[in-house]
């Protein structure tokens, strides 16, 4: 037996409040992990980490372009994971006047653990799914993720039109989360 044809609109229904359920849930939950690592660490704080690791050192400017924020949000999260010693700053490789952010070593550590605390969580959550269908929900995710980064960024962004996807544009520097972070954010 075959489920009745939706309607766009019923359909965009469902679509909305199943992101609106997930969203309130992975608050719940913070997508923290299991284990001691569980929630021991923010969301921004494993994001400008997991960036860093990913990406090597940089300025504040670069970090906060590479993550579609602003400056001051970055300088603002960043003092606590420098005060902590899980980010540390040092000279630019070839402008000693300027400061990079680099992760510590007890930063990569401790991104190591939160990452397979958050890992041991996607297991347990999805253990009834395929690897097909934890690969086709992955997949899926990293394009709505990317459409709503891009929708973020101003393209296609408008108040009584539905958000257009700008053929051959660029992608945002947000896309980079969803994209190239398969180990959760």
């Amino acid at each position: 037996m075959s489920k009745p044809t939706e309607t766009s609109s019923e359909l965009l229904e469902r679509l909305q409040h199943q992101v609106a359920l997930f969203a309130r849930r992975a608050e719940q939950t913070r997508l923290g992990g299991v284990g001691k690592a569980r929630n021991s660490m923010d969301r921004a704080a494993y994001l400008l980490l997991n960036r860093l690791d990913r990406e090597g050192p940089m300025g504040v400017k670069a970090l906060a372009e590479s993550m579609g924020i602003d400056s001051s949000t970055v300088t603002r999260q960043v003092a606590p994971l420098v005060d902590t010693g899980l980010v540390k700053r040092t000279s630019h490789p070839d402008d000693g006047r300027a400061v990079v952010l680099a992760v510590s070593p007890r930063g990569r550590g401790r991104l190591d653990e939160v990452r397979d605390s958050r890992r041991r969580l996607m297991a347990e959550v999805t253990d009834g799914w395929t690897p097909d269908e934890r690969e086709v929900f992955t997949d899926l995710l990293v394009r709505f993720n990317t459409a709503l980064a891009d929708w973020h960024a101003g393209l296609g962004r408008g108040d009584d039109e539905v958000p257009a996807a700008a053929e051959g544009a660029p992608r945002t520097a947000g896309a980079f989360e969803s994209q190239g972070n398969t180990q959760g954010a």
